[in-house]
Formats: C-alpha cells, sequence, structure tokens
C-alpha cells in the first residue's frame, strides 16, 4: 500500500520540504529513512488531528547513522540539534515540528520489568520491539517507494477490525508499562483488545509490582492526557490492574462524576496532577501516603495531594452562609491551588463548593492599593506592625470596608494612631 497522497495532504508544506531535504542528504549517505509511530497509525485511521494545526513531533528511523545524518541536516541552521550519541539518537527542533530521529535498533529484555539492552538492528528489529501492532508501521521515505506502507505485524489488518495486539507473548512481562498503554490506545480508540492480548495482559498484570513507580505515573501521566480519562481508570479498574498500583483505589461512580465535572467548562484544563487529586480523593491520609511512596511522587504533586486531603477534613467550616469574605480567605489561603481546586469539583458540600469558587476566582487576588512602600511613606517602618495593618488591608479590601487607596490611607493612619496608644508609657528615669 502506497500512502504517499495521506503524507502529502496531511502533512504541513515546511514540514514536507523538510523531510525532502533529509531524504536527500540519507540517500548521498547511503541510508534509509522511515517514518514510524503514532503518526503512520493516525494517516491510516484519516485522523482530524493532523489537520487540527498542533505542532506536529515526528519520529524517523534511519537504517543507518541517525546522528550523524542529523547533524548533517542542522548544518543548514535551520533547526536545532540535540544528540545523544550512546543511545543513537537525535531531535531537531524546527520552529513548528520537531524530529525524533533514531538509528533502527533491537531490544533485549534481561528479566521482566527490566530495562532494555539495545543493539543496533534493522528496520524490522525496531518495529518488533514497539507495543502493539498499530504503532508497529513505518512509511518509507526513500525516492525509489516514497510512501510505501512497511507493515510486518499486520498492524493496518489490527486498525480495519479496530484491535489492540500486542507482537508476542512477552511483550507485557518485558515492559509492564504496555498494560497501561493498552487500556489508554483501547479508550482512545474506541478499539478492543485482542482475545490473546487480553489474556496475557491479565497474566502478566502482576509484573506492574516489579517496575519504579516513576514508571507508573508517567503512564498515569498520559492517561490523564487523554479527552476521557476516567473510561481507562473505569476499565483498568475492571482489568483488576488499577488495584495492582494501589489496593485502595477504586474506580466507582464518585470517581467517575469527580473527572467528569473536571472536564467541565471553566475548570483548569490539561492538569493531570489535578486528576490525581481527583483518583485518591476517597482514601484515607494514612492511605495516601502509601500511594504517594508507590509512586516515588515528586515533592511538589505530593504536597497538592495532602493538601486536597486536609482540606477535605476541613470543609465542615466552609458550610456556614454567613460568612465574611476574609473568614473564607483566612480558611483557605495556605493550601495548594490545586487542593483548593480538586475540593471546588469534588466536595458534596454546596456552600463549601460556592465559597471554594470564590476563593478561586476573586478573593485570592484581592490586594490592598497601599504596598509596603507605600506605608513607609506614611512613616510606618518595616516589622510586625507594617505586617499587621497589611493583613488588616487586606481583611478591609474582601469585606468591602475600603475601596479605595484613599480610604486605605485614612484606615491606616487610624491604625497607627491606636497603635501608638496602646503603647506602654517609658519608665521615668
Amino acid at each position: 500500500m502506497n500512502l504517499s497522497q495521506q503524507v502529502e495532504q496531511h502533512l504541513p508544506g515546511q514540514l514536507l520540504r523538510q523531510i525532502g531535504e533529509i531524504r536527500t542528504q540519507a540517500a548521498g549517505r547511503g541510508e534509509k529513512v522511515y517514518l514510524v509511530g503514532g503518526i503512520v497509525r493516525d494517516l491510516l485511521l484519516g485522523e482530524p488531528s493532523l489537520n487540527s494545526g498542533l505542532r506536529f513531533d515526528l519520529d524517523l528511523v534511519i537504517e543507518g547513522d541517525a546522528v550523524g545524518l542529523a547533524q548533517d541536516i542542522a548544518e543548514t541552521g535551520q533547526a536545532k540539534l540535540l544528540t545523544h550519541q550512546q543511545f543513537g539518537t537525535a531531535r531537531l527542533d524546527y520552529e513548528s515540528f520537531t524530529m525524533d530521529m533514531a538509528t533502527a535498533r533491537k531490544e533485549t529484555y534481561a528479566k521482566p520489568g527490566a530495562l532494555p539492552a539495545v543493539t543496533p538492528g534493522t528496520l524490522k528489529d525496531d518495529l518488533f520491539r514497539r507495543d502493539f501492532s498499530i504503532n508497529a508501521m513505518a512509511i518509507s521515505l526513500a525516492a525509489d517507494d516514497y510512501g510505501h506502507l512497511i507493515d510486518p505485524y499486520q498492524g493496518r489488518s489490527d486498525l480495519e477490525h479496530r484491535l489492540i495486539r500486542v507482537l508476542h507473548p512477552r511483550s507485557f512481562s518485558d515492559d509492564p508499562t504496555r498494560i497501561l498503554r493498552a487500556v489508554r490506545y483501547e479508550q482512545r480508540l474506541g478499539f478492543a483488545l485482542e482475545a490473546q492480548t487480553a489474556r496475557l495482559l491479565k497474566r502478566d498484570a502482576p509484573v506492574l509490582d516489579m517496575i519504579s513507580g516513576d514508571r507508573i505515573r508517567h503512564e498515569l501521566e498520559l492517561i490523564f492526557r487523554e479527552d476521557r480519562p476516567e473510561c481507562a481508570i473505569s476499565h483498568l479498574a475492571e482489568l483488576e490492574v488499577l488495584q495492582r498500583i494501589d489496593p485502595s483505589l477504586t474506580a466507582d461512580k464518585g470517581m467517575v462524576d469527580r473527572f467528569q465535572r473536571a472536564r467541565q467548562p471553566g475548570q483548569p484544563e490539561g492538569l493531570p496532577s489535578l486528576f490525581f487529586c481527583l483518583l485518591v480523593y476517597a482514601l484515607s491520609i494514612s492511605r495516601v501516603e502509601q500511594f504517594l511512596i508507590r509512586l516515588n511522587t515528586p515533592a511538589k504533586l505530593a504536597h497538592a495531594i495532602r493538601d486536597t486531603l486536609r482540606l477535605k477534613t476541613e470543609l465542615t467550616k466552609l458550610e456556614s452562609p454567613s460568612l465574611k469574605p476574609s473568614e473564607i480567605y483566612d480558611l483557605l489561603q495556605e493550601y495548594d491551588t490545586l487542593a483548593l481546586e480538586a475540593n471546588a469539583i469534588a466536595s458534596e458540600y454546596s456552600t463549601a463548593g460556592r465559597h471554594l469558587r470564590l476563593f478561586l476566582t476573586e478573593l485570592r487576588y484581592v490586594r490592598p492599593t497601599l504596598n509596603g512602600e507605600a506605608l513607609k511613606r506614611l512613616g510606618i517602618s518595616s516589622g510586625p506592625e507594617m505586617g499587621e495593618i497589611l493583613r488588616t488591608l487586606r481583611k478591609a479590601r474582601l469585606d468591602g470596608e475600603v475601596s479605595t487607596k484613599e480610604e486605605e490611607e485614612r484606615l491606616t493612619i487610624y491604625l497607627t494612631a491606636c497603635n501608638s496608644h496602646k503603647k506602654p508609657e517609658p519608665d521615668p528615669e
């Protein structure tokens, strides 16, 4: 099958011109270049995302020396070059697209779940190391067979039958993260797991226990970037994979509802960290600590998750409809923003939810007009008194007691006078 027409139709002109330059340079070096990865799959599917104007990130495999070829291309001065000589890879970063170039290679695994040992290989070797048949296809970019589809593992047939299929029985045990990836692709594309693949997935799910938390966390982050991450999480639970990550995790209706609410208009977008907070929202604080340890969670995300659970236990304090804006501010200003967002989405307390939204959209941005320098000009020196006056000015702003700079200055003069009366007279000598 020849896909030259699809390539020319869906890839932007600047990118096609650069592919032509690569083709010319490779031919002069006696090397062959292939387009591989998800874009081949998407070209066969006719994915509209290819015309969306998003930044392209293409993967190229070179039967030859990828680093040397990339260096020759970079000499034109059109791209920033990053090379990893020890891995035989290079990255060309252009203004509107990037090209990841890799020398064709094969992989071997010393034990289940281990990172692979990589050695040079053929294109077929390189495709065999891929996760699923639908991602194990290539398009030749050589002049003599430009657009020719290379499909040694029947990926096109699996696309037509809407199946996710691994390439060999050791696939999941070699790389258990493919278990999470299989479900992610299945849900994104509306496909099904091929029968033998489903059996292998269930057989090898325990190998997830042997890989690092960083690798699992990375795959969850990718799931959380999908349009409907709750679908993948729910299916992982049905397959009893979610429980392998942490036995306390569930994909009940509450979790699904939280994720769906997070995707409503007005909610923050593209925040995998927010979905982590929502995933563990029903857990106890002690259980969450086990989850954080298992995923080797970075400090910033761990702080947001801990704050989410801590704030959840304090929500009843926000239920009073008579709370002043300054009181809402005082209750919430110490919490991580992600924790506030997560509780605003997940809280079952309606008044608390409104107060959280008020804080997120308005109260946290309120500042007095006067700052430290302005207070110094009014004769107030740096120190506890200045800090107290700034806090009082903010409170007055929040509660609508002052609204102009002049009103803040009058309040400051009044506070200063009150403070001077409170100071004890010096003892007579």
